[in-house]
């Protein structure tokens, strides 16, 4: 079960790889076997699921958004921890709210994560 403060640790870690664009850093976030479904996902990769398995398989969809968006930038508004995982809520360069679920393994790497956005 993380802290409130590794919960935050990692939420600010995450927050600052995607503002960077550094796709390695934030693919060090994800355990090889992740799996991440996004509505945003969806629409990039025509997969009605919005699922996307395997960190190679994220490398690509991640590279892609941040082709797509080369001004992104996430503003961390908010951290929620639980039993296995945390709930990052933060707002993107278009004002547009997100919630991500992420459920963590024993090395504190994500294997699942849902991400959640305002219409």
């Amino acid at each position: 079960m993380p802290t409130e403060i590794e919960a935050r640790e990692f939420a600010n870690y995450w927050i600052q790889a995607w503002n960077s664009h550094d796709l390695d850093a934030v693919l060090t976030h994800y355990a090889s076997g992740a799996v991440l479904t996004s509505p945003i996902a969806a629409k990039i990769l025509n997969r009605p699921s919005g699922t996307v398995e395997g960190k190679e398989a994220l490398r690509n969809y991640f590279r892609r958004g941040l082709e797509a968006h080369p001004n992104l930038a996430f503003e961390l508004l908010d951290v929620m921890y639980g039993l296995s995982g945390i709930v990052i809520h933060y707002v993107n360069q278009n004002g547009t709210k997100a919630g991500e679920f992420m459920e963590f393994d024993e090395n504190r790497q994500v294997v699942r994560a849902v991400a959640n956005y305002t219409a």
